[in-house]
């Protein structure tokens, strides 16, 4: 059976002082749960202390981005081996904000997990559609798209180790949830594709995340879909009951 992961993902969102007081609520909260993996992504500026907060408990941290570049001269960006030394685990790629708002692409996404694997950090990688596009009857095709021309560019060893996450656009930050059913028919759609580009192993092991406007109200109907392997959370994260009950519910 394929382990549950719940992921905050903080966007930028929590200062310094905001994050300690974040997991000194949270903390005991979860402090007993081990069915499931528990993630938080901080903002840059905070990963630190939230790794230091975290040290020898059941939280791990990632980062929000990273650069397909092991270092040089990018102004703004952030290397995978800065994020590891701050205390990062995980890294979320290909982020549908990163790719709406600043243009990233599959090969974009491809080269920055690439470059987090090689450093020991585990990506999550995002993919997604539009409304647009799900009205179009396009949500297999853009799915596979990305599928094929991120994760699908990595080889089998390199696959097998990340973790993927299906965020619908049209339910980001907008309240709008996918239905567990919707949810599910996108995660089968990826898990063929799995399939289909390495093996059937690989499909059955791989961990699909959903990210969506997920809340405790919701969680249990997502979470009862056996297609879905977990959850990738922007706002629910930002409260630490909010999010310990979303952990709890896994």
């Amino acid at each position: 059976m394929r382990r549950r992961v719940i992921a905050g993902n903080w966007k930028m969102y929590k200062t310094i002082a905001d994050t300690r007081a974040f997991f000194s609520s949270l903390l005991p909260l979860v402090a007993g749960e081990k069915n499931c993996d528990i993630i938080i992504a901080p903002p840059f500026t905070a990963i630190s202390t939230a790794a230091e907060a975290a040290r020898g408990s059941n939280v791990a941290i990632g980062g929000q981005n990273v650069s397909w570049s092991k270092e040089g001269a990018f102004t703004g960006e952030v290397s995978a081996s800065m994020l590891l030394e701050a205390g990062c685990r995980y890294v979320i790629i290909g982020h549908s904000e990163r790719r709406q708002f600043f243009h990233e692409t599959d090969d974009n996404v491809a080269k920055k997990s690439l470059i987090a694997m090689e450093t020991g950090l585990i990506p999550i990688v995002c993919v997604g559609e539009t409304q647009e596009q799900r009205d179009s009857g396009l949500t297999e095709e853009v799915l596979r798209r990305q599928f094929i021309g991120g994760p699908g560019a990595l080889t089998q060893d390199e696959f097998s180790r990340i973790l993927l996450a299906y965020e619908p656009v049209w339910a980001i930050g907008t309240g709008r949830t996918a239905t567990p059913e919707i949810a599910a028919a996108a995660h089968r759609i990826l898990r063929r594709c799995a399939g289909e580009k390495f093996s059937v192993h690989h499909a059955s092991a791989l961990r699909i995340l959903y990210g969506g406007s997920v809340k405790p109200d919701n969680i249990q109907g997502l979470m009862a879909q056996e297609e879905l392997d977990g959850a990738l959370v922007g706002g629910a994260s930002l409260d630490p009951k909010s999010f310990a009950a979303l952990v709890k519910a896994a």
